[in-house]
């Protein structure tokens, strides 16, 4: 069988994917394999970009060696030597490479591995910034946190009840299913990690976290950040592993916010707001907007000769 799918760096379409096809060409031909094509399809991703050193020679200083100054300038750490800076294509060549080795041991492969996700859209040239990596990790470490007791290790946080989630947590929990299950299939990664900041948020708030929402959280986030995951599975009870469990179903019907807030206004002027059912007859919305005592005042002695409703939006009384 083809393989299914070969992500790679448009730069590489001769050495790797020129190549590949080639050879399998060469196989077709003699019978040993029953395709005309290697993969079945091909997504190319954008270069990773990141800030260059040359000296006065225009020779590539190693970033190791270089040294920032308050200013903007910089040099050469072993000679004092000052050094222009450019942006290029992150390369061993160039020395401009963040050691992932060095990112691994500070912050952890989960934190490397969400970074590189989150950068910006998988096909878009992006700029490096090891800064970054530390803000996924203390996105990480807040959903640690959400789980795992304070100060002891492994042992389930007291927040976590088996209790049913209210309407706002369900609501954000069947949307955080869908848009992530579909940002995979999109290889849109830096946005379900967007969804993903939005939950946790929203948990977070929470005074009792339920036990559905945390699982639901690890199971999404285990794509992601595998290895986090697997020590949460855990801890919230699990003998399998995370990797084995099933993706979780969402409730088309619950993703949708079914509450509105509908501005009133008299004569053209706010005078309140109505929180009510979208799906509401505009003589429910009028009738509940009434009852607002800014409105009521307004409204008093008056006529009310026209009633403007923009659905979902704007109810406007016209009174004299």
């Amino acid at each position: 069988m083809p393989v299914d799918f070969y992500i790679g760096g448009a730069e590489h379409a001769v050495l790797h994917l020129l190549y590949a096809r080639f050879w399998h060409k060469v196989l077709y031909d003699i019978g040993l394999v029953h395709t005309k094509e290697p993969f079945q399809k091909l997504f190319n991703q954008g270069m990773i970009l990141a800030y260059s050193y040359k000296d006065k020679n225009g020779a590539y200083v190693h970033v190791d060696n270089v040294q920032k100054n308050g200013d903007g300038t910089v040099f050469d750490k072993r000679n004092g030597e000052p050094l222009t800076m450019q942006i290029e294509k992150m390369s061993k060549s160039r020395g401009n490479v963040d050691n992932p080795d060095d990112v691994v041991r500070d912050l952890g492969a989960d934190s490397l591995r969400l970074y590189e996700m989150f950068m910006g859209p998988l096909d878009q040239v992006k700029p490096w910034d090891t800064a970054g990596v530390a803000g996924v990790n203390r996105f990480l470490t807040r959903c640690w946190k959400l789980i795992v007791s304070a100060g002891e290790e492994n042992v389930l946080n007291e927040r976590i009840v088996d209790e049913p989630c209210d309407a706002e947590t369900e609501l954000i929990r069947n949307q955080t299913i869908k848009k992530l299950g579909e940002d995979i299939e999109n290889l849109s990664f830096n946005t379900g990690i967007s969804q993903m900041m939005v939950y946790i948020n929203h948990l977070a708030k929470l005074d009792k976290v339920p036990r559905l929402a945390a699982e639901t959280l690890v199971l999404v986030m285990a794509p992601y950040a595998p290895h986090l995951a697997e020590e949460l599975w855990a801890i919230l009870g699990h003998s399998d592993c995370v990797s084995l469990a099933k993706w979780p179903d969402f409730d088309p019907a619950k993703c949708e916010i079914n509450i509105v807030n509908i501005a009133i206004q008299v004569c053209g002027k706010l005078r309140g707001t109505v929180e009510i059912d979208k799906n509401a007859a505009e003589a429910e919305i009028v009738e509940a907007a009434k009852k607002i005592p800014a409105v009521a005042r307004q409204l008093e002695g008056k006529n009310i000769v026209k009633t403007i409703l923009v659905p979902g939006r704007i109810l406007n009384f016209i009174a004299k």
